[in-house]
């Protein structure tokens, strides 16, 4: 009985670490798609690259409902949409995306590098307030600070915290945010999705210094 036991395990073990390995494959596929759509894809294209990215999505939270990374991605790719498509659907995309991110939230608080609380804080900001949406800018704040307390020098969370300084005409916290996100370490494989928010982080600090 022992030897059996033993092999059972050894076998659920190297289940467990392909399985994890396969997630980590099409986390990754799914990255580069994310900054190929983003970045590289035109305008006239961008809705129906990310129609397909959110339906490739989806099936990879349905195919592995107890991990958190999917959902996590599954919302980025729903409300990055929503700002291509707009209109009265993008709503509703901002709301699934949210609730996908709160899910992830019970699984894997930390999963991501904090990419959670970076998403839902940008959410919080970036999307109206009541009666039209959720937008609320205390809860951005929140949410964007515990992001910036898990990777203090990633490039993601110092630039929606810099952008959202921006918004809230807090200038100087604006410039100093988005010159950390600038400086911040390139992450491995992800050139594309880098280039693109250097980008957008220099247009963002041109606004902030121009209104010192």
């Amino acid at each position: 009985m022992k030897v059996k036991t033993i092999g059972i395990c050894c076998a659920l073990l190297f289940a467990s670490t392909a399985s994890l390995a396969d997630i980590n494959e099409d986390i990754v596929s799914i990255q580069h798609e994310w900054a190929k759509a983003n970045y590289e894809t035109p305008e006239s294209e961008q809705e129906k690259a990310f129609e397909e990215l959110v339906a490739e999505s989806r099936k990879l939270v349905e195919s592995n409902p107890g991990r958190a990374e999917p959902r996590v991605w599954l919302a980025i790719i729903l409300s990055t949409d929503a700002g291509v498509t707009g209109g009265f659907g993008a709503l509703g995309k901002v709301k699934e995306a949210r609730r996908e991110l709160e899910a992830a939230e019970k699984i894997d608080p930390d999963v991501l590098h904090g990419s959670i609380y970076t998403s839902l804080g940008s959410l919080y900001y970036q999307v109206p307030g009541w009666p039209i949406g959720f937008g609320d800018d205390e809860k951005a704040e929140e949410y964007l600070k515990k992001a910036l307390a898990i990777n203090p020098d990633g490039i993601d969370p110092n630039y929606f915290y810099g952008d959202f300084m921006l918004e809230e005409d807090n200038y100087q916290e604006a410039v100093k945010y988005l010159e950390k996100a600038a400086a911040a370490p390139a992450r491995p494989g992800r050139p594309v999705a880098d280039k693109g928010r250097q980008a957008e982080i220099q247009e963002k600090l041109q606004q902030a210094r121009k209104k010192l």
